[in-house]
């Protein structure tokens, strides 16, 4: 799932993220080859590609897997044609949920997405219906012990950034897609290391869940989907109670 919540950071602490790794890295592969695709394979002239490289790299992505997914989209190698897609509808509770994709068969994409949905009694929504919930932002996670959050707040809102908020042990600055890289860079040239940086969708309104059922039901829909090999994020806007994630947190 796209962003961080309590939730997310309870499957994290689970050690779900590790054991996904490699997961992680097939999925941001597939985007640097549509990045690469579509705007040729110079980093320094593809934004949207320098962005990804980012990613990749923010998450430990060896340099080969990149430089491979980069060939791949220029058609240097064999393996780079794919085709994005999004699904969009409502699970328990009236959650929202957006699925993007990114797949060589879209009949099969959309089998596999459909099938989820209906196992988990989720309903799909027209295009746009939900996906207008979110807005697309830069969004980038900083552990609060690399800096103290007034150095970080003078150096992010100079280089551009929307916002800086809290999360937890992080800091969380948020930014205009077209200001992310300026943003990203401002950070990195500082020497300051980012857990997590990517352009998402975050949602408008966040839904709390406070039935440890319920709960628990969202977040098998949401970790099925995930499992889709075709699926490359699933962004809700549900998260849960303080209560739910100190029950959750006990049975680690």
């Amino acid at each position: 799932m796209a962003g961080h919540s309590k939730w997310a950071n309870i499957k994290h602490k689970k050690g779900k993220a590790d054991a996904a790794r490699g997961k992680v890295f097939s999925k941001i592969a597939k985007e640097i080859m549509v990045a690469a695709s579509a705007g040729g394979g110079n980093v320094s002239d593809n934004i949207s590609l320098r962005a990804l490289v980012q990613k990749a790299k923010s998450v430990s992505m060896p340099k080969d897997n990149i430089e491979r997914a980069i060939k791949k989209g220029t058609g240097e190698l064999e393996g780079g044609q794919l085709t994005e897609g999004s699904y969009e509808g409502y699970a328990a509770g009236g959650v929202a949920v957006v699925v993007k994709v990114l797949t060589d068969n879209k009949n099969r994409s959309a089998s596999e997405v459909r099938h989820a949905f209906t196992k988990a009694g989720a309903n799909f929504a027209e295009q746009g219906a939900v996906s207008r919930m979110f807005q697309r932002k830069g969004q980038i996670f900083i552990h609060k012990d690399k800096i103290d959050e007034d150095t970080l707040m003078d150096l992010v809102l100079e280089a551009g950034a929307e916002d800086l908020k809290t999360e937890g042990e992080q800091f969380e600055v948020i930014t205009d897609p077209n200001d992310f890289l300026t943003v990203s860079e401002a950070i990195t040239t500082a020497g300051i290391e980012m857990e997590q940086s990517e352009v998402t969708l975050i949602p408008d309104l966040v839904v709390e869940v406070t039935e440890l059922s319920k709960a628990e039901s969202i977040m098998r829909f949401v970790d099925a989907l995930e499992g889709l090999d075709d699926v490359q994020d699933v962004y809700t806007n549900f998260d849960i109670s303080d209560e739910i994630a100190a029950q959750l947190a006990a049975e680690e």
